[in-house]
């Protein structure tokens, strides 16, 4: 069916088992994100990653990632959102077993590379499913909800889970963990989920645009995974930085010739999903930087082993999961700006409470009115930008516009963080010294101010657009 033409209201379902099968799948992506943080000196010692290679084991899952979610959502609109959801959670299974079974840095790398390319394909498949399969409004908001604690859950869980796993079984456990889920959600899915039904031969995949953005955005994310490390004055720096600007500058050229666009130009004209793309990628540059700091305070100052750590996290998920559902009925009763104000201006007063109990005597209660402000305020902002990402979006752009609107979730997030590490001045899981503690503290009251200042912007735009 065309986007363009009308579309009959789908019939109201019970949230039930399909929503378990989609916040499972969010889970598994948010666990194999974050699981692998604690398992990395582990995996070092026993294949033998240099010190300056190790940090691919998670840079090429992002940087996979974060190139292909614009392909990825725009496969799951015209390919069909069950088929890339199961495609997707079988590419997981598959490649975690292999990754549990390598033997050599080079092919852990490439495993790593083709889970982010299966968490592409699951992210926007996923959030599309949910935005297709439940009516905008109450049922919707909710389903997002129950998706977004799952999410938040598994990015707090994972380093709690990765600790136990390592410790007991050894680094391979944390991949051989996603096997049977994967396996299970790609089998849940195929059996719970409509039939995509036949592909609309009306409707073309731009190969070219796909291409070039795909290519595009994947330098992109690579420069600035890699260029705050290594330097931005660096061959490879330099080359990337010219290959991203020249692949994103055709893809632009493409799309406008295309007959049927990657990303169809009417979504630019989509105020609500502009505004969104721009709150997903100011949530990941600080809302999500915040793990890594707190990582670097509770091992690197405090000496929390592995365990230790991924409870000090336990907080966190729990108060994360919380407020996706506060978010859910504060956008029934105040609408989705409001929220997303209300949470954001939260989560900075959270963060600069966080802040200022950043000490190197201080104890972990000393943390928790921070965390939980801020907690409160991230969970409530996660539900709302997708709520507000995918309101008034057609059907058939459903999968793009979650494409467009993860890919500025991924690229801030990669921004966001490179420039808050500078800030702190280049703290990262080698420093030590007096001067860490300072670097920690820094980047925790930019995350405040950035947060604040976006909360600030989303009022000065009600204020100007009206409700």
């Amino acid at each position: 069916m065309s986007a363009t033409e009308p579309v009959k209201a789908p019939l109201r379902k019970p949230l039930g088992l399909p929503l378990l099968v989609l916040a499972l799948g969010q889970l598994v992506i948010s666990l194999d994100y974050n699981i692998v943080y604690v398992a990395l000196p582990d995996i070092g010692a026993g294949l033998g990653f240099s010190d300056h290679d190790l940090q691919w084991v998670v840079s090429a899952y992002v940087v996979a990632t974060g190139g292909f979610l614009l392909l990825g959502g725009r496969a799951a609109d015209l390919l069909g959102r069950r088929r890339m959801f199961v495609l997707a959670a079988l590419l997981y299974a598959g490649s975690s077993l292999v990754g549990g079974l390598s033997e050599t840095p080079g092919v852990l790398v490439a495993v790593r590379a083709v889970q982010g390319i299966g968490g592409s394909l699951l992210f926007p498949a996923t959030l599309s499913l949910i935005t297709t399969m439940y009516d905008e409004g109450p049922d919707r908001n909710r389903a997002l909800a129950v998706w977004g604690a799952a999410g938040a859950g598994g990015l707090c869980f994972g380093s709690l889970l990765g600790g136990v796993l390592v410790e007991a079984f050894g680094w391979p456990s944390v991949f051989f963990v996603n096997v049977p889920v994967a396996g299970a959600i790609a089998l849940a899915g195929r059996s719970l989920f409509p039939a995509d039904g036949p592909r609309d031969r009306s409707r073309h995949f731009d190969v070219a645009g796909a291409l070039t953005a795909t290519g595009g955005i994947t330098l992109l994310v690579f420069l600035l995974v890699q260029a705050p490390a290594e330097g931005w004055g660096r061959p490879a720096a330099l080359t990337s930085a010219v290959l991203a600007a020249g692949l994103l500058t055709l893809f632009a050229v493409v799309e406008r010739r295309s007959r049927d666009p990657l990303v169809p130009a009417r979504l630019f004209a989509h105020r609500g999903l502009l505004v969104a793309m721009g709150v997903t990628a100011l949530f990941s540059a600080t809302f999500s930087s915040v793990p890594y700091f707190l990582t670097l305070y509770f091992q690197t100052v405090h000496g929390y082993r592995p365990v230790a750590t991924g409870l000090a996290f336990l907080v966190p998920a729990a108060v994360v999961a919380v407020g996706t559902q506060v978010g859910e009925r504060a956008v029934s009763a105040f609408g989705v700006r409001r929220m997303l104000v209300g949470g954001m201006a939260l989560g900075a007063a959270g963060a600069a409470a966080l802040g200022l109990a950043l000490t190197s005597d201080g104890s972990y209660p000393s943390l928790v009115p921070g965390i939980v402000l801020l907690g409160l305020g991230q969970g409530a902002a996660w539900t709302g930008m997708w709520i507000a990402a995918s309101a008034g979006v057609a059907p058939g752009d459903q999968g793009i516009a979650s494409g467009l609107a993860s890919t500025t979730l991924q690229v801030g997030g990669a921004v966001g963080l490179a420039v808050l590490v500078a800030l702190a001045g280049g703290v990262g899981q080698n420093a030590s010294g007096p001067g860490l503690l300072d670097g920690i503290r820094t980047a925790v009251f930019a995350i405040a101010a950035g947060i604040g200042c976006g909360a600030l912007a989303l009022l000065a735009l009600r204020r100007t657009t009206g409700p």
